[in-house]
């Protein structure tokens, strides 16, 4: 119920008026039945900006921490994030990721629309990363299409750090479904996986028209962080990182 008074009277409305967003290839979502809808993320707001535009419900796994947060605005996020639809999963690895790995399968099988942002994380800087390989084995255990989507402008609304939302243009972009089925069976092959969710990447790629790094979105922000906290005890020293300029496999083979 709060999914769609959100969409339609609590926030939908006031970010139709702000950002006056616009969306083509809406016609590849389908009607019925389990898919997932695999997007680029450069902001929180992506995952307002999604639902609104597209007719179907869909459902988020969202990380944990936003439905764990102490006192009368943990509660409130809580019901707030419940209630659109986001289904909380523990990001910490081992058994916790096969939980969510679980949990993602089970909807899917469910005939829900699944939302998943492949990178794991918000890109720190505007550049499309390198994706976790977890959305091939959703697909391959699910046997479920893969729908490409490109968030384009949501940085703007809500830049990292920042706390109020802004004014911008916002457009998404919904690319053809991309057909795994060939690999039906092969859940838990990595070289499979792989190159599958660089399949999904480079369609990611070519449809927002971001740059494309061969790394791991966390594995900067990491590094990010490790700078930051060595310039402040020496100054002058600094973190080597590799180029990272390949591209992702236009398909899997």
């Amino acid at each position: 119920m709060l999914y769609w008074w959100s969409k339609f009277v609590l926030l939908g409305p006031l970010l139709r008026l702000l950002c006056r967003p616009t969306i083509e290839g809406v016609q590849h979502v389908p009607e019925r039945g389990g898919a997932i809808l695999a997007s680029n993320h450069l902001a929180v707001v992506d995952s307002f900006f999604l639902p609104l535009l597209v007719p179907r419900r869909i459902t988020f796994l969202a990380k944990r921490e936003y439905f764990t947060q102490p006192g009368l605005v943990g509660r409130l996020k809580k019901i707030f994030f419940s209630g659109v639809g986001q289904v909380p999963v523990d990001r910490s690895g081992g058994s916790a990721a096969q939980a969510a790995m679980d949990t993602a399968v089970r909807l899917l099988r469910e005939d829900k629309l699944l939302g998943i942002y492949p990178e794991g994380t918000r890109s720190p800087d505007g550049r499309l990363y390198k994706g976790k390989t977890g959305v091939a084995r959703m697909t391959l255990e699910a046997g479920v299409p893969v729908i490409p989507v490109a968030m384009i402008g949501t940085d703007k609304v809500n830049p990292i750090g920042s706390r109020i939302w802004r004014p911008h243009k916002v457009h998404i972009r919904i690319g053809t479904p991309l057909d795994f089925s060939r690999y039906a069976g092969m859940a838990g092959d990595r070289f499979i996986e792989r190159s599958m969710t660089d399949e999904i990447m480079y369609a990611l790629m070519e449809l927002s028209g971001q740059p494309y790094v061969d790394m791991y979105a966390a594995s900067v922000k990491e590094r990010a962080a490790a700078e930051q906290a060595r310039r402040k005890a020496a100054p002058g020293q600094n973190v080597d990182g590799r180029d990272a300029t390949r591209l992702p496999g236009t398909r899997a083979s």
